[in-house]
């Protein structure tokens, strides 16, 4: 049996590392900082990891089964690419990019959200004990860690503001506020300023406590956003890195390569949750049980193919309207366009479908 502690406090599990040196982005005083090494220490993360071990090795001994998990392979790369996105800063059509960062950072805001998830009754959705899982303590810490470092906590900010900071490194502040606002109502981003959010999908069990089934599809589809992001940190640290093409030497590269680090816990946890439901029965509301199996897999199904569709198909949508939009007032609109679809892997076709093609050079 696993020598690690399986129960943990709020408190224990919010609790951060010493630093010898804060992290400050662009001005501003985020989370995490460097160690006597000049090492880059995630926030709260103390005894997150040790927790998140301690859950996995534990339920490995009582289940004997993987975790959940997906291949990074299934997903293909950013869009724009990296030759793409260099190409057009090149030629001086860095708003695209721009606007990328804006959402993605935005994006980032949103998971504040999670802390207010719906929580049931965990024990009384399993036939098994739940006691000592990562499951039982989503509202004893894990949720709050995970809002804390997408949004920033009280002074300090979160991925939000480091993402931000690596767009105004990079591009020498290239937005006001006002714009920034404009930006996203473009791109279609719920801002402050209203505008309906995302409707829930439509529940898949009539038996199944229905707060918990949006649990695990909000939790599902956060996980393949996770795991997926890590195209998107490639695709920005590469980017971001090449001193001829943007400011900073580096230094934007470095903010996201922190913000890499700072997922990490939260692929690992939800991985974990996901998992231990999974491997249960589940409690029916007419007293009977479903293998978690057959809840978990259909839900996890449901989201891959959101996440690898429709979702897919919108972001490329979006990114190619934002490079139309950048040169809509350029002589040079056609050539521009041309060369950048050169470029890609992928491309759209007059009907808006998209296809796929050989990139230039190969």
């Amino acid at each position: 049996m696993t020598s690690l502690p399986t129960e943990w406090t709020r408190d224990e599990l919010l609790e951060s590392l010493p630093v010898v040196e804060p992290l400050v982005a662009g001005g501003v005083h985020c989370h995490g900082g460097f160690d006597e090494a000049g090492r880059y220490v995630s926030p709260r993360t103390r005894n997150r990891w040790t927790a998140i071990e301690a859950w996995q090795q534990s339920h490995a001994e009582q289940f004997g089964r993987p975790l959940l998990d997906i291949p990074l392979e299934s997903w293909p790369e950013a869009y724009p690419n990296v030759a793409q996105a260099t190409f057009l800063v090149g030629a001086g059509v860095s708003e695209p990019i721009i606007s990328s960062l804006t959402r993605i950072g935005t994006v980032e805001g949103f998971g504040a959200m999670i802390r207010y998830s719906l929580i049931p009754d965990f024990q009384a959705c399993f036939e098994e004990d739940v006691r000592g899982t990562a499951l039982t303590h989503l509202d004893n810490g894990l949720f709050e860690a995970h809002a804390r470092d997408e949004a920033g906590y009280g002074a300090e900010g979160g991925h939000k503001q480091m993402w931000f900071a690596a767009r105004d490194i990079a591009f020498e502040h290239p937005v006001t506020e006002d714009q920034t606002e404009v930006m996203l109502q473009r791109m279609g981003i719920t801002t402050a300023g209203g505008g309906r959010g995302p409707m829930l999908p439509e529940p898949m069990f009539d038996d199944i406590d229905p707060n918990l089934e949006q649990l695990i599809a909000r939790m599902a589809s956060l996980l393949l956003i996770e795991i997926s992001a890590h195209h998107i940190f490639a695709w920005a640290e590469e980017v971001l890195a090449d001193p001829e093409l943007v400011a900073g030497d580096g230094e934007a590269a470095r903010l996201v390569s922190y913000i890499r680090a700072d997922e990490a816990p939260h692929v690992a946890y939800l991985k974990t949750v996901l998992t231990e439901m999974r491997d249960r029965a589940f409690v029916t509301t007419s007293g009977g049980t479903r293998p978690g199996e057959e809840v978990v897999g259909t839900l996890w199904e449901r989201a891959k193919g959101e996440s690898l569709g429709i979702r897919r198909q919108q972001n490329l949508a979006l990114a190619v309207r934002e490079v139309e939009h950048a040169v809509s007032g350029n002589p040079r609109r056609d050539d521009l366009l041309e060369e950048f679809h050169s470029l890609g892997s992928i491309r759209p076709t007059a009907s808006g479908e998209w296809v796929s093609v050989a990139p230039a050079g190969y």
